[in-house]
């Protein structure tokens, strides 16, 4: 019986370490990449941060618009004589600015470093996205062997206590080993059917993430790269970290905009053309007998308008001090980003060694347990240990054996957690295959000099998918056994 028990066990936590024909991690990296609607909404974010280039440059270039009028004049003044009867009129303008105080040149400059911040930013939307898809694909590997291991311990004690009511019938044992044997098995049949729920429950969470049901998934590949102290971690988070290259550039574009504030004060050139037409339709003089009016008025002008701010009511100062304000925040961001990238990197490095150091000492003590409940049975068949004894051996088994599955999910989900923070776990980093790689450059050169009025795009079309038709998912484990009638 003991070398049955061991053998479920094993089987339970080779689930953790042995290849399989199966779903991949890289799979759930492709599938979550392409569907993701995290990651989609991001992107379109990032599109729309685009365009904020071309709209600082529109206050640069030249402007013209027209303006069409037809009056019909019902009542006329007693003493208007020449007042007509009706007009229309036709007119237009041109402007263009010639010197602005140097706010759309700064304007210009801080939208296209916020396109730089932006971009940083989804490159961290993409690791934060790959980092929660690796922690719910080791969940449900690890949920999986939990279930497995607990469904072994509850076949083992349900015929622990088949033979522990053998021989109380027979007079070997005492009714309280059959009500030990029995409690314990009521326990572990409640362990199982938590087991079963934290499995159902990472199942749906790498559905929300990838996308996709589940199937049977493969061991992880090894993670590449990892740093060997926390320090040479923390220098290459500060380096390649995108949510601090982000933060950098959102604090260079809050500088920017104290520029483009004090251009409020300066004055303004423009150079500026303009026309009208005016057309009476031979209604001008319609009292005077005989009158032959000109009946159609034209005129055109150009120059250089001069515009010379004096008092403003106070307003460009309050925008100046609102823009050192805000580029004080961007400051204190920035700060407040690196220190949070320094302690997550050296949390993420000390639970990786941390976790290795358990597994190798999970192995061991699933090997000592297992030793330690062949004798534990072995003395109970000569009369030196009590069911109890048996009990006990089988539960420091088990949990030797789901503290080592545990063990292995936490270094890997800590292992990439650290890649993440070092800036090591984007899509540009993991060779993702099924498609080309989503690159931000590209809608942003596209857009970037774009001046036509009427050149936009089709109206978008969700990119994610939804998970509605998914089943619900089941914890996929064989009925318990029932308890054996005493």
């Amino acid at each position: 019986m003991s070398k049955r028990r061991i053998l479920l066990s094993a089987a339970a936590i080779v689930a953790l370490s042995s290849p399989a024909q199966a779903d991949t991690l890289r799979e759930a990296f492709v599938a979550a990449y392409q569907t993701n609607p995290t990651l989609s909404a991001a992107q379109a974010a990032q599109r729309a941060q685009d365009e904020n280039v071309p709209i600082a440059k529109a206050d640069g270039r030249p402007s013209s618009g027209s303006q069409f009028n037809f009056q019909e004049n019902f009542l006329r003044n007693s003493n208007s004589f020449t007042a007509p009867l009706r007009q229309v009129s036709a007119g237009g303008e041109i402007n263009v600015p010639v010197y602005s105080g140097g706010r759309v040149k700064n304007a210009v400059r801080a939208a296209k470093t916020r396109v730089t911040a932006g971009q940083f930013g989804l490159r961290g939307t993409e690791a934060s996205l790959f980092s929660n898809v690796v922690a719910a694909y080791m969940d449900v590997m690890r949920d999986e062997a939990v279930v497995k291991l607990n469904r072994a311990n509850v076949g083992v004690l349900a015929v622990n206590l088949e033979a522990t009511s053998d021989r109380f019938e027979i007079g070997d044992l005492t009714r309280t080993d059959v009500a030990q044997s029995e409690s314990r098995l009521e326990v572990a049949k409640g362990e199982l059917e938590s087991a079963r729920a934290n499995l159902i429950r990472s199942k749906e969470n790498y559905i929300a993430l990838v996308g996709q049901v589940p199937g049977t998934l493969e061991s992880p590949p090894p993670l590449p790269n990892l740093p060997e102290t926390p320090d040479k971690a923390v220098d290459i988070a500060l380096q390649f970290n995108p949510d601090l290259l982000a933060a950098k550039e959102r604090s260079k574009a809050a500088e920017i905009d104290i520029k483009t504030a004090r251009g409020a004060n300066k004055p303004t050139i423009t150079a500026y053309a303009q026309g009208s037409y005016v057309n009476f339709l031979d209604t001008l003089g319609g009292n005077i007998p005989g009158a032959d009016f000109v009946q159609e008025q034209s005129n055109a002008e150009a120059g250089v308008r001069l515009s010379v701010p004096i008092y403003q009511g106070g307003r460009p100062a309050a925008q100046i001090r609102q823009a050192q304000a805000r580029s004080g925040q961007a400051y204190e961001q920035l700060i407040e980003t690196e220190r949070n990238i320094i302690s997550q990197t050296r949390a993420a490095y000390s639970s990786w060694r941390a976790s290795e150091r358990v597994i190798q000492s999970s192995e061991r003590a699933v090997a000592a347990s297992a030793l330690s409940l062949e004798g534990v049975r072995a003395e109970n068949s000569v009369g030196n240990r009590t069911i109890l004894d048996i009990l006990n051996a089988e539960q420091e088994l088990l949990n030797a054996q789901v503290q080592l599955v545990t063990a292995r999910r936490n270094s890997y989900v800590a292992g990439f957690t650290l890649l993440a923070a070092m800036g090591r776990a984007e899509a540009r980093d993991l060779g993702l295959e099924g498609g080309p790689l989503y690159d931000p450059q590209v809608n942003y050169d596209r857009v970037k000099d774009q001046f036509y009025d009427f050149q936009s795009d089709p109206n978008p079309e969700p990119k994610a998918t939804r998970t509605v038709d998914t089943p619900a998912q089941t914890a996929d484990v064989e009925p318990l056994p029932e308890t054996p009638n005493k």
